[in-house]
């Protein structure tokens, strides 16, 4: 078996199947650092360390896998004996099950003048692990000016805890009694934050109450002169003169997957799969799961808590298994945001958008301290020492 991707879906999978007898298991990853990516909004908030993200890739790999630590270049998924992968050093995998989750790539391209915002200083990230550490630094000493911030369009790795540096900024902020001297600008791509109507509800509050200026519809087009151009249903607006600009890029599956034939109908190219079962419609060998899927859910780790459990389910049980005995995933997603900087809010949903809760009689959904230490220490231990060996 071949599992593209050394991330979250990767190595969890990897970690699962182990677990449960499957005895050859190639990873194919070429970054020699993994990230808990859910940490970096707190490295953009101050709140941790960039030490607290990071782990070397090689240490996380499950024992009995071989980790090719290389670029995927590309798939062949109906390749004579099994799917192939060739990597950019020229090796070619073979495989009887191929599993794809690489995660999604930022497309730089597609919001002009994006990265040479980011390379002058003025604009940056939390979704980029290099460029998280600059955020912090960028907005703790503000006193006043124009500030603007985004949440990506879909598809996105989880895009609306990009709600997450914004609200703990403010916060901060008005601790220091700096906030109303601050122009502050969030960029929306719908008309709400989550478009689910009781948390959609509380955030608007915490938006008005921090002064928050929000732009609804609109995109970022291109960023230039410490100016940020946004389209909007009303047409165009360009907010300058900024101090900072947390712009995410957007992101899109990577071209691979598109040149091998297996994505389906997204603009961004995402790997097709039966949103039920993780299967690819036409090659019965080939799964994907995570950011890469078109799975028809927001992505999101506890999103991939459920997938994986179904994936390893569904390839365990052997090829000849109808695909209506499979297991299935709903679409279950989870969406934590911050609402300052000692509360969070979890927004748990299903594929159709209604409330999904995991603890029943209570309100997770309403900001509280207790998952807000979850969030913040709890779950990264989770991470690190069960998720990634398969134990959740």
């Amino acid at each position: 078996m071949t599992i593209v991707g050394a991330g979250n879906a990767g190595i969890s999978l990897a970690a699962r199947l182990r677990r449960e007898g499957v005895a050859d298991v190639a990873i194919v990853e070429p970054r020699t650092t993994h990230h808990y990516r859910p940490l970096l909004n707190y490295v953009g908030a101050g709140l941790a360390p960039m030490s607290a993200v990071e782990r070397a890739t090689r240490g996380l790999v499950p024992e009995g896998c071989t980790l090719v630590e290389d670029h995927v270049t590309a798939v062949d998924p109906g390749a004579a004996g099994g799917p192939t992968v060739t990597t950019a050093g020229g090796r070619t995998l073979r495989s009887t099950t191929l599993v794809l989750c690489p995660g999604l790539d930022e497309d730089w391209d597609a919001t002009p003048g994006l990265a040479a915002a980011y390379d002058a200083g003025w604009a940056a990230s939390t979704f980029v692990g290099e460029a998280a550490p600059r955020v912090w630094p960028a907005l703790r000493d503000l006193t006043a000016g124009r500030v603007l911030f985004t949440v990506p369009p879909e598809p996105a790795p989880c895009g609306p805890t990009a709600l997450k540096p914004l609200l703990m900024a403010c916060d901060h902020w008005r601790r220091r009694r700096v906030l109303s001297r601050l122009d502050v600008t969030l960029v929306l791509p719908d008309a709400s934050p989550v478009a689910v109507p009781e948390p959609d509800r509380r955030l608007e509050v915490t938006l008005e109450g921090y002064g928050v200026r929000v732009l609804r519809h609109a995109r970022v087009a291109r960023l230039g002169d410490r100016a940020v151009t946004v389209t909007t249903p009303g047409g165009t607006e360009v907010v300058d003169d900024l101090a900072f600009a947390h712009v995410v890029p957007h992101y899109r599956a990577p071209r691979w997957i598109e040149d091998a034939g297996l994505a389906g109908t997204t603009a961004a190219g995402l790997a097709a799969v039966d949103p039920l079962t993780l299967r690819h419609p036409e090659h019965r060998n080939v799964w994907a799961l995570g950011d890469c899927a078109d799975l028809r859910t927001r992505p999101s780790g506890g999103a991939l808590r459920k997938q994986v459990a179904v994936l390893a389910a569904n390839i365990t049980a052997g090829p000849d298994v109808a695909d209506a005995d499979l297991e299935q995933y709903d679409g279950y997603t989870v969406m934590p945001i911050t609402t300052d900087r000692r509360r969070l809010m979890l927004v748990e949903i299903d594929r159709s958008g209604r409330p999904s809760p995991s603890v029943p009689f209570v309100d997770l959904a309403r900001p509280r301290r207790a998952t807000w230490l979850a969030d913040r220490y709890g779950l990264p231990q989770t991470y690190f020492r069960r998720i990634l060996r398969g134990k959740v």
